[in-house]
């Protein structure tokens, strides 16, 4: 699995991104957020039961994430039009504010290291991608336990300050001065 300190891998994949067949579908690869912070949350499979309560949880918090100028973008293994299909069947996907990656081919999870073995589908994984494309963050839980966006968000804040955060800290608090 891809850790903090890599490269982000090359990746040009379908996503949904509305429920309006007209434009529900576009291209996202690297350079579609150049410049701004990524946070990429993989999830196992669509029409399943803990995953739309991280996506909403996030969604929750998308303001928050584009104010530190980071976009959301989820994803499964799933294709555009499974998401397309669960965006507008679930009530609480309908309004998604962010893209959800299809990857169907499975290249970018593989290049991550986040396909599970045993049930051939994303593992529930979450990346935090500077600017510049390096991994600076990975949180992965079992396909069973969902997470906190929470945490993410506090997460992002920290790597943000780019100086020393103590445990349990949060934006607006002191950071560590090194005498």
């Amino acid at each position: 699995m891809l850790s903090v300190g890599d490269k982000f891998p090359q990746f040009n994949v379908k996503a949904t991104v509305s429920t309006d067949l007209k434009n529900a579908f576009v291209d996202i690869n690297n350079d579609t957020y150049k410049g701004k912070w990524l946070v990429v949350f993989f999830y196992p499979k669509d029409f399943t039961f803990v995953c739309p309560t991280e996506i909403t949880g996030f969604a929750k918090h998308n303001q928050a994430f584009l104010d530190r100028d980071a976009q959301l973008l989820t994803g499964s293994t799933d294709s555009e039009f499974v998401h397309h299909a669960w965006r507008t069947h679930h009530k609480d996907l309908n309004g998604l504010p962010f893209p959800m990656l299809a990857d169907i081919k499975r290249e970018l999870t593989s290049a991550l290291g986040i396909l599970d073995k045993e049930a051939g589908v994303a593992q529930r994984a979450t990346f935090i991608v500077d600017p510049t494309g390096i991994i600076r963050f990975v949180y992965v839980t079992d396909l069973s336990v969902g997470r906190n966006p929470e945490e993410v968000l506090r997460v992002l804040d920290a790597l943000q300050t780019d100086e020393l955060c103590p445990c349990n800290w949060h934006q607006g608090e002191e950071v560590i001065k090194v005498a």
